[in-house]
């Protein structure tokens, strides 16, 4: 299988990533840990070799699930986190008001100053277990702090040893573009699915010219590409989704779905395959991106977003699912 170069570091990654969101059990209506160490064990064990995970992610539970599950298989492993989200501080940038997973009222910061930034890294390395960080991305732009600060940073964590690769995630190409100034942007997180197409000519293509990667988040668009979202459907308590707004209207849904069955589901059938695995089989196949996160709580979906890397889509096929979605309007 092809791996793919982060950037112009060292770090060669699977095409899918498996992603460490959901099992913090924020926003997604709670988890369950056992189940969660089971699906990243067999996500590795069917040829994923990185995660990405978060502080911010379950404040703090999802790289602990994520260091626990690793535990004895470290080298088969990169782990990718971030920084830039704090729960226990009001320095910085106000990001927005939430509750835990336990329901208590949490406000988040965007803080990327020098100490906050070496603060963190200190921790995420301690609740991962880990004595380095492969990947080490700024969550989100801070307005507090100067670019150079946060580079400043990054490049002495570089130094050290600490992190092997640096990144950033949501952030414009001319944020990243000052970033080059004060050192090594090996990688761009933004957010692009078949429903969320905006980054794709934007700052991915930006990247792609720089030899930067781009590793897109909510490529199955928090579950709408898997067929399984359906108009009646009844999220959990705490679930982001319940507010019913976005793509998650009932007549979005049903429109998105009418597309699905339409032009994926034959696509699917031809190659033995479920929607969830031909969309990120097409999302891994669109130019300029380098890798894709697909969450998953346990073992059979991480299974299942494994065996997308070895779908082979067709021109025709790759043209026919591009032109449906590119027809569909936004929500």
């Amino acid at each position: 299988m092809e791996l793919r170069q982060i950037g112009t570091s060292d770090v060669m990654a699977t095409p899918i990533v498996f992603g460490a969101w959901a099992i913090g059990g924020w926003l997604w209506g709670g988890t369950d840990d056992d189940k969660a160490m089971e699906g990243i064990n067999a996500a590795i064990d069917a040829g994923i070799n990185a995660i990405d995970t978060a502080p911010v992610y379950g404040f703090g539970h999802s790289e602990r699930v994520t260091g626990e599950a690793i535990t004895g298989r470290r080298d088969e492993v990169f782990v990718f986190t971030k920084c830039g989200l704090r729960w226990e501080s009001d320095d910085g940038q106000h990001h927005h008001d939430t509750q835990d997973q336990t329901g208590q009222d949490v406000s988040i910061y965007r803080n990327l100053s020098r100490d906050s930034i070496l603060w963190e890294c200190e921790r995420s390395l301690e609740r991962l277990g880990i004595d380095q960080i492969d990947l080490y991305q700024c969550h989100w732009p801070d307005e507090t702090t100067p670019i150079k600060e946060a580079m400043g940073a990054l490049v002495e964590l570089l130094d050290q040893g600490l992190i092997r690769a640096i990144g950033v995630s949501n952030f414009t190409p001319e944020m990243i573009d000052e970033c080059l100034a004060y050192g090594p942007v090996h990688c761009s997180q933004p957010k692009f699915s078949l429903l969320s197409r905006d980054h794709l000519d934007g700052v991915i293509a930006w990247c792609h010219e720089r030899d930067i990667a781009s590793i897109v988040y909510s490529s199955l668009e928090q579950g709408m590409l898997t067929g399984k979202v359906t108009p009646d459907r009844e999220f959990g308590e705490g679930d982001q989704r319940l507010d019913k707004g976005g793509w998650f209207t009932v007549e979005n849904i049903r429109r998105a779905n009418a597309v699905l069955d339409e032009v994926v589901q034959p696509i699917a059938d031809a190659h033995a395959a479920t929607l969830a695995q031909v969309s990120l089989a097409w999302t891994i196949a669109a130019p300029g991106i380098t890798c894709a996160l697909a969450g998953a709580r346990n073992a059979e979906q991480a299974t299942e977003n494994a065996r997308a890397m070895h779908i082979d889509l067709s021109d025709e096929q790759y043209g026919q699912i591009r032109e449906a979605f590119w027809r569909l309007e936004g929500p």
